[in-house]
């Protein structure tokens, strides 16, 4: 029996063609002017708005998107926003061919509202009055739920009144002091992996070498270190969380492991369900951390609803607020909310409901004991196992009184660092000095609050501490100090007044020259590459400079000293409390403590640059000036300082504190060099700054390369030409039948690809998807991508190493070229202090590997590695793993090569599923 339908009309637009379905579910094929009228004239059922808008050439369109529909009736849940990816979320059949869609959207959307009927729908609660909002918005969709969603008995309660209380917990205890037995770690690792698993001596060997970070320290400053390269397929996240599950039931201590990418986090909770199978118990012992910025505010919530937002976004706000109340964390970015749904309102309004600006209050908030981020912090301190990315990591053990005034607790003293290749580049953004128009502007617009026009909470320092201001005098002078300093800071309208030469105070008059300068030094910008900025070295600065920067420097002082001096002094209103001293100003006071310190940081550290200008070099430091531009129009501008070795105050902030360190990856050493040859890992982990304690343990993939790969370098495809790179990435993805990865160097190439060959290839039955080109976030086209093996996929760095598609899904990695590093003056500055070109190698076989490891990920698979460029040096060739078979051939041989593979795949398939 054929699912019931809705009596709507519905379109799809893909890159084949545009289809609409009429009420009565007759299905033609439109040209775009005619799908315009008519979407134009009555809402149409579609799936994802925005992206049928890009495929149809209409930015503005709208009408009765189910992925709304979806998230209002189920918050909290995944579905791939594909009409395969609805199919599956539903339990329905999914339309085959590209003209079965659009009648396919009014089965999903019946489908969808059926459950309103159901009295066992778990989502129910909080729906009706949502609704009502929704209405007051003209959502599209109120008319065809109110009639099936009737008013509750009793009145649901509100989000805020709905969501559970943070209750403080006494700190942890210290662990105690144990040594691990290797045969309870090799017993543990048997439970984990599963009675009848195949035993792997390679991961039963990195969990005893992994079990060394556990025993205690021997010296102060000097924990045991080891850096270890575990071979992709190793098994390595078990191997490293038996050995820490068997420490943390021992000592009663907790581990932090660090990651890189958001994926990677997701993945790590999953594996530790296999620690903790009831899931109370893993919500208890378990917990991911991110910063501040990724998770909801609930203040900027509540000022969304009560009218903060208009039109589009005030329905992104109330689709929010139905997901608050389900969400397991509050993580907006790569939690349970689906990466999809701040992309059909083209970001409008998503950033605004985050703290991505420091203005939190704290304590002094009224949803302070319900709010994620203080849920989170508390709950770390309590867990087992915390999950964190790098960045995360730094900071707490960079600003430990931080950590502290939020309840963290005493940091763990076991860190695990996966994906250890990526701590240079982490430490690198973590540890920079950038003074900046757009950093500028942010610091003033938290002392001085909305000016103007702007909408806002008033949340600048004087009415942040009103109380402070009302009632202590000394507090009084030092914010109006600051608010009367802030006042030299750029202001809106910042970039249009430089580019005019016409700039506002100290701060803007530094940037004015910084520009000038970079603009006189710097590449041509009509030969750059629009895509980069410009920039310069801080060297020989010229006079106008050196005086823009002495005055800076005098500005950022006067602001830095009453920011110092009201820091002092809400100190003191706190060790010894005035009467007027109540539990809501003390809360506001608290958050400013604690605002003020991040603040403070970053004065002291521009003023150390601003001394910099017509000074003495520094050589643990490179210093330049930049122009910021995407697409030939800039952003930003000002001056950088970045370490020139960023893995140094890793060693000394992070590493040494620490009771044991363990830095893991598949690829952490630089290839070609001998089997004991740990110097490019230890530079790169930051290793080589400890005193003694580090040991090394590699231990080779178990995956059969020479069967599983094969390495095809085509020769022909000359550098630049881009109409033959745009057919060479057509023709490869159509003789392997989709499931390619395309990685590309530059945005404007990648988009030129796509634009010329995403028609051709969707006529094919194989669609094309694109980071920067599909107005999609790239988590969702990851899972776009490995949902559908007739998919493709391109992109930049992020999906270089970012990407687990074990599987069919990913067959084909195709990279445009060689990865040469970008020659900007940090690198060139780096490359001459380790080893010049030998440096150069080293990156580049370290973005190929990366690369190439996103092909084999089971013993199952198999994959081809397709380079386009035909002056591929052979030294770069021990990137490839032992064994890899590489062949240079024209490309009509390698398209035939990957075409052949195919075929075999599918006879395999063929074969696996027939009958015998």
């Amino acid at each position: 029996m054929a699912p019931a339908s809705l009596s709507l009309p519905a379109i799809h637009a893909s890159h084949v063609g545009i289809w609409l379905s009429d009420a009565a579910g007759r299905v033609q094929r439109v040209g775009r002017g005619e799908a315009m009228a008519a979407v134009a004239g009555t809402p149409h059922l579609l799936l994802g708005a925005t992206l049928t808008g890009d495929r149809l050439g209409y930015p503005e369109l709208s009408g009765l998107d189910l992925l709304e529909l979806f998230a209002f009736l189920h918050p909290a849940r995944f579905a791939v926003p594909t009409p395969a990816g609805i199919a599956a979320a539903l339990g329905l059949s999914a339309a085959q061919r590209e003209d079965e869609v659009a009648a396919f959207l009014p089965q999903a959307a019946a489908a969808m509202l059926a459950c309103l009927d159901d009295p066992d729908w778990p989502e129910r609660e909080g729906a009706w009055h949502a609704l009502q909002a929704l209405t007051r918005q003209r959502w599209p969709w109120t008319p065809l739920i109110q009639p099936r969603l009737a008013a509750p008995d009793r009145a649901d309660r509100w989000l805020f009144a709905r969501l559970p209380e943070w209750e403080e917990q006494p700190p942890r205890a210290q662990p105690q002091q144990v040594v691990l037995d290797p045969a309870n770690v090799a017993a543990r690792l048997d439970r984990l992996t599963g009675d009848g698993a195949e035993k792997r001596p390679g991961q039963q060997d990195y969990a005893r070498a992994a079990s060394a970070v556990f025993a205690p320290r021997a010296r102060r400053d000097t924990p045991q270190m080891l850096v270890a390269e575990a071979g992709t397929g190793i098994g390595k996240t078990l191997g490293y969380l038996a050995p820490a599950k068997q420490w943390i039931d021992e000592s009663a201590g907790s581990v932090c492991i660090s990651t890189y990418t958001k994926a990677l986090q997701r993945q790590l909770a999953r594996e530790t369900e296999k620690l903790y199978p009831d899931a109370r118990a893993h919500r208890e012992k378990v917990v991911v951390r991110k910063g501040r910025e990724n998770y909801l505010c609930l203040l900027n919530l509540e000022d969304a609803l009560q009218g903060g937002f208009s039109g589009r976004a005030a329905v992104l706000a109330q689709l929010v607020a139905r997901w608050a109340a389900y969400t397991r964390d509050g993580d907006m970015i790569g939690g349970d909310l689906p990466g999809w749904l701040p992309a059909l309102f083209r970001r409008n309004g998503a950033t605004a409901l985050t703290d991505r600006r420091g203005e939190c209050i704290y304590a002094g908030c009224p949803h302070f004991r319900k709010c994620f981020i203080e849920r989170s912090t508390r709950a770390a301190a309590q867990a087992d196992i915390v999950i964190a990315n790098h960045a995360l990591t730094m900071v707490q053990a960079a600003r430990p009184r931080d950590v502290s005034r939020e309840g963290g607790g005493a940091p763990a003293t076991r860190l695990i660092f996966d994906e250890g290749h990526h701590l240079w580049d982490a430490a690198d953004s973590m540890f920079a000095v950038a003074l900046t128009g757009q950093e500028a502007i942010e610091i003033r617009r938290w002392i001085m609050g909305p000016e103007g026009k702007a909408r806002g909470r008033r949340r600048g320092l004087a009415a942040r501490l009103a109380d402070v201001a009302s009632y202590d005098e000394a507090g009084e002078r030092a914010i109006q100090a600051a608010i009367a300093a802030a006042a030299e800071l750029p202001g809106d309208g910042w970039l249009a007044r430089l580019a005019e030469n016409a700039p506002w105070g100290a701060i803007e008059r530094l940037l004015a020259a910084v520009r000038g300068q970079v603009y006189a030094r710097g590449a041509d910008p009509k030969q750059a590459d629009s895509g980069y900025g410009l920039e310069t070295e801080l060297a020989d600065p010229d006079p106008e400079l050196v005086t823009a920067a002495a005055a800076a420097s005098d500005a950022v002082e006067a602001l830095l000293r009453p920011l110092m001096a009201l820091g002092k002094r809400l100190d003191a209103l706190v060790e010894d409390p005035p009467d007027w001293l109540d539990g809501q100003a003390r809360a506001r006071v608290d958050g400013a403590r604690h605002s003020l310190g991040t603040r403070i940081d970053t004065l002291g550290a521009w003023l150390a640059l601003l001394g910099r200008v017509g000074g003495p070099a520094d050589p643990d430091f490179v210093d330049w000036l930049a122009v910021e531009r995407f697409d030939g129009r800039e952003y930003d501008c000002g001056l950088h300082r970045h370490w020139l070795d960023p893995a140094r105050p890793v060693a000394e902030i992070v590493y040494r504190p620490a009771q044991g360190v363990l830095v893991t990856s598949a690829t952490l050493r630089g290839d070609g060099h001998a089997a004991d040859d740990w110097s490019d890992a230890d530079i790169r982990t930051g290793a080589r700054h400890l005193d003694g304690g580090v040991t090394h343990f590699a231990v080779p993939s178990p995956f059969d390369y020479a069967r599983q790969s094969e390495v095809l370098i085509a020769t022909d495809i000359a550098r630049g030409d881009l109409p033959a790179l745009a057919g060479a990435y057509s023709r490869l993805i159509e003789a392997a039948g989709g499931g390619a990865l395309g990685l590309f160097s530059a945005i404007r190439r990648l988009r030129i690809v796509h634009a010329r060959i995403a028609d051709r290839l969707a006529r094919a039955g194989l669609p094309l998807f694109a980071q920067h080109v599909d107005p999609l976030d790239t988590g969702t086209l990851v899972d776009i991508f490995r949902a559908d093996p007739h998919a493709s996929l391109l992109g930049t760095d992020a999906l270089r190493d970012g990407v687990d598609v074990p599987g069919d899904s990913l067959r084909l990695v195709v990279m445009e070229g060689v990865p040469w590093p970008r020659p900007t003056i940090l690198h060139a500055a780096r490359r001459a202090a380790q080893g010049g070109s030998a440096y150069d190698d080293r990156v580049i076989r370290a973005r190929i590997a990366q690369a190439f490891g996103r092909l084999i990920r089971r013993s199952d698979d198999f994959g081809q590695f397709v380079m386009l460029s035909p002056s591929f040096p052979s030294r770069l060739l021990s990137a490839f793993p032992d064994g890899t078979p590489i062949r240079r051939l024209p490309l009509d041989e390698v398209v035939n090569r990957v075409a052949a593979a195919n075929v075999e795949r599918r006879k395999s398939a063929y074969a696996a599923f027939s009958p015998s």
